[in-house]
């Protein structure tokens, strides 16, 4: 998040005409005010800003239709609230926008399975005009509107083309002359994956297994040494190389934590993260909660997928490598 950029907004408000509120926290005084700044911009009404504590020390009776989370670090403490928290939102049926780092990414994940946050890893300043677009779509009258998955799949694809664009915007706010893209970086190249339908689960044969975890790997190195010849973005494809690397750790019998399935999906964090929320609403994806540690979340296939993915390996036969 560095120098703001101009964006227009259809600002959202309620039946009296007033609009969606807004409340900041973070312990970062300057990454505070500009927040503050973007969610004025894109027609919200800032009605808080605080630090971290305030939030999760229950201090703040009101939260408004949108809370803005920066919280890059994590104790047990913070972990708790953030956990009564993720209840307080979920009943209060406001957006929740969370900003963390990468190594406090599976804690923060944890913490939330009620509410339904956009999570954003170490974000850009594009990450969060993308996560503001969303809010924008979902609020209504100061309330949540449900998206149909239809409307949830435009909507992803919608924003990546944003955040493409906010991206380039970003670096021309940097620098007069403009940034090509580093070759060897993985961007968020629009992914090819339509998901799986109901054709795909007719055949009234017997089931198939999945196939050898092995083989599954070798598919994924094979795709992964692309990379050492060619731009990574023309083969980005995180829902698909996510679905590979679930469906060989359900063969393996090993979890998958929620920022292993980030890496393994090529694309940024943040990204990932949305095709995560995606493919989950689209019940493709689970959330499984650590019985064992319930500060511990992990991410697997649902039977719909595991076995669409146990068809499609014995529909393309051995040739599939």
């Amino acid at each position: 998040m560095h120098t703001p950029a101009d964006f227009a907004y259809v600002p959202a408000s309620d039946a009296a005409g007033l609009a969606a509120s807004a409340a900041i926290f973070s312990d970062r005084d300057g990454l505070r005010q500009q927040l503050a700044g973007d969610l004025a911009g894109a027609g919200l009404r800032v009605v808080h800003q605080g630090r971290l504590p305030e939030l999760l020390d229950g201090e703040i009776a009101l939260l408004g239709d949108v809370v803005m989370l920066d919280c890059p670090v994590v104790d047990a403490a913070t972990m708790a609230a953030l956990a009564r928290l993720d209840m307080r939102i979920a009943r209060s049926g406001a957006q929740l926008i969370v900003s963390t780092s990468l190594g406090a990414l599976d804690d923060v994940f944890a913490c939330f399975d009620q509410s339904a946050p956009q999570l954003l890893v170490d974000p850009t300043r594009a990450d969060c005009v993308v996560a503001m677009g969303r809010v924008m779509a979902n609020v209504s009258g100061g309330r949540v509107r449900e998206l149909s998955q239809d409307d949830r799949a435009a909507l992803l694809s919608l924003t990546q083309q944003v955040e493409a664009i906010a991206r380039q915007l970003e670096g021309f706010s940097r620098s007069s002359q403009p940034i090509a893209d580093d070759p060897g970086k993985v961007s968020d190249a629009r992914s090819a994956f339509r998901g799986f339908d109901d054709s795909s689960l007719r055949d009234p044969s017997a089931k198939p297994r999945l196939p050898d975890p092995q083989l599954v790997r070798q598919i994924i190195r094979h795709r992964q040494a692309r990379a050492k010849f060619f731009d990574p973005s023309l083969f980005g494809d995180p829902a698909w190389d996510m679905l590979l690397d679930l469906t060989a750790a359900y063969a393996e019998r090993r979890k998958v934590s929620v920022t292993s399935l980030c890496i393994a999906s090529g694309v940024p964090p943040t990204t990932a993260l949305r095709w995560v929320r995606q493919m989950t609403e689209a019940g493709l994806f689970e959330r499984v909660e650590d019985l064992g540690d319930r500060r511990r979340a992990f991410i697997s296939l649902t039977d719909k997928a595991r076995d669409a993915m146990a068809r499609y390996f014995a529909e393309a036969g051995p040739g599939v490598v």
